[in-house]
């Protein structure tokens, strides 16, 4: 077998590819993890993930995705920080383009996650990284004493509040929704914490400022009023896009544009799986992707073993 011909090749580093890649790798199969730029995905800007065995304190996502890769390289996996670009299947195989060259698998796992949305406002992408930011452990500190706004009402949104209260003067959450999406453990938080504001009901229009973020520009759902917040920082977290361009013209996806899968994480296509978030009925928790992982890795040990797609 030549240096660009695996087994399994798992395309995406989160912890459902990084799983995957382990238990492939146990399994005794050549095995590669193309992790794209980033090892960890959107876990790794995740302060503390909850929730997930073994942990009863949390652990930090940047902790825990090295401690799964730590463990797939000592079983045998071998890692590229390559961003896979297009795909086709091969007589038989599957052909992955990097932009290091194509990579040939016998059996594909595809746990792409997702990308976050944007508000799709004025001034959004022009202040991006000057003000408008995806990751509050990143930026929190440079925002010591300063007045910061998160958009949203899910998990996501919560705990990037949370993350960002102990720097900031004061945390405002604006969400165009009467109620929190997210789990009732971070609500609770929130809703004790006096330096969290929350406005229910509320649209941001547009961000401004000139070379960096100065102010937001919102609406009121009930009312259609207008108001300015002065803002140093603004967190957007309003939802998911499942990660799944590599797909075009591959297989058909569901209406959320995720890939259907069975319990098996089998997808239509024969052998080509789906794991984590970008899957059809995820749960998307930290926890359910790494069983996804593992589960979607033992299915291609199945159908590596006996050839067949049922």
């Amino acid at each position: 077998m030549k240096d660009t011909e695996f087994d399994v090749v798992i395309v995406g580093g989160g912890v459902a590819g990084l799983t995957a890649g382990l238990t492939s790798a146990r399994a005794g199969w050549k095995t590669r993890v193309l992790t794209g730029a980033s090892l960890g995905g959107h876990l790794v800007s995740i302060e503390r993930i909850d929730g997930y065995p073994g942990f009863p304190d949390g652990i930090p996502g940047y902790d825990l995705c090295p401690i799964i890769q730590e463990q797939a390289v000592g079983a045998g996996a071998e890692f590229a920080a390559s961003e896979a670009t297009a795909l086709h299947a091969d007589d038989g195989r599957w052909c992955i383009n990097t932009g290091h060259g194509d990579v040939w698998a016998r059996a594909l796992v595809i746990a792409t996650g997702t990308t976050l949305k944007t508000l799709g406002v004025p001034g959004e992408e022009q202040l991006r990284g000057k003000g408008v930011s995806h990751c509050a452990s990143c930026d929190a500190p440079l925002l010591r004493g300063r007045i910061v706004g998160v958009v949203g009402g899910g998990d996501s949104a919560l705990q990037e509040a949370l993350t960002l209260a102990p720097h900031a003067a004061r945390v405002i959450i604006v969400h165009r929704g009467t109620a929190f999406s997210a789990q009732a453990p971070y609500v609770r938080q929130v809703q004790q914490n006096s330096k969290i504001e929350v406005r229910f009901g509320t649209i941001v229009e547009e961000a401004i400022g000139n070379g960096a973020l100065k102010s937001v520009r919102t609406r009121t759902v009930s009312d259609g009023k207008t108001s300015d917040i002065e803002l140093s920082g603004l967190f957007v977290y309003v939802g998911l896009a499942p990660a799944t361009t590599l797909l075009d013209g591959v297989l058909a996806l569901d209406a959320s544009g995720r890939i259907p899968v069975n319990g098996e994480m089998r997808s239509s296509v024969p052998g080509l799986f789906a794991a984590g978030t970008v899957r059809s009925g995820s749960a998307g928790r930290a926890a359910s992707a790494t069983g996804d992982g593992a589960t979607a890795a033992l299915s291609a040990d199945r159908y590596l073993r006996d050839g067949t797609w049922q």
